[in-house]
């Protein structure tokens, strides 16, 4: 689980494959003193595990299934990426529970430059769309951002400038693709109702209960 609060921009220092899994290594500037292999750091958005550490870097590994369902399916050497490592328990919640896990990919479609913000349009597809809400959470290569405003196929956000230059957004252009994640609160929200519509009239009954296994 993440926050959604950028870390450090690390690089992408080199590629390699083991079989059809994708090991990528990573420069950052992160303090990595107490990270151990097993654990997890969100790369633009997608929660990876790490499988070995050095000074200033450490590699990550990727699985086909992963690399269909993110833009990490095109890394190249020298690209940045938004890294965050895991929260633990007492951490500072300063954006919005992000497991890590991408919904969809976005296309930014504008980036409006001001001197005080940066405004970007997004496409979205529609199992990510379903979740957004008029000024609610959403994740853009693993940042946490406030929807500014919605259309039936894309949204904006409004970055203040702090954000925007700690994090790749003030590099981003027409055309590029953004890791997307929808608030996973609101999913759990739409299980919650379909449950309670598919539950008999009666509600939880004790037979209900030994029928489905539970005693």
């Amino acid at each position: 689980m993440f926050t959604g609060i950028i870390e450090d921009v690390g690089t992408i220092r080199s590629i390699r494959f083991a079989g059809n899994i994708s090991i990528l290594t990573i420069e950052t500037n992160m303090d990595l003193t107490d990270t151990r292999i097993g654990d997890s750091i969100s790369v633009d958005g997608v929660c990876l595990t790490v499988v070995e550490t050095a000074s200033g870097s450490f590699n990550v590994e990727a699985s086909p299934e992963t690399l269909t369902r993110c833009t990490l399916d095109n890394a190249s050497r020298g690209r940045r990426v938004n890294l965050e490592r895991a929260l633990r328990v007492g951490d500072r919640l300063g954006g919005h529970f992000v497991a890590g896990h991408v919904d969809g990919m976005g296309e930014v479609i504008s980036a409006q430059r001001n001197p005080d913000s940066l405004i970007i349009g997004i496409t979205a597809p529609t199992g990510v769309r379903r979740y957004i809400v008029d000024k609610g959470s959403v994740s853009v290569d693993g940042i946490s951002l406030t929807i500014n405003s919605l259309s039936d196929e894309a949204f904006t956000v409004n970055i203040i400038r702090h954000t925007a230059q700690e994090t790749t957004l003030d590099g981003k252009e027409p055309g590029d693709r953004v890791n997307l994640e929808a608030d996973v609160i609101g999913k759990y929200v739409e299980r919650f109702l379909l449950q309670k519509r598919e539950m008999p009239s009666g509600g939880i009954t004790l037979e209900k209960l030994a029928e489905e296994g539970y005693v």
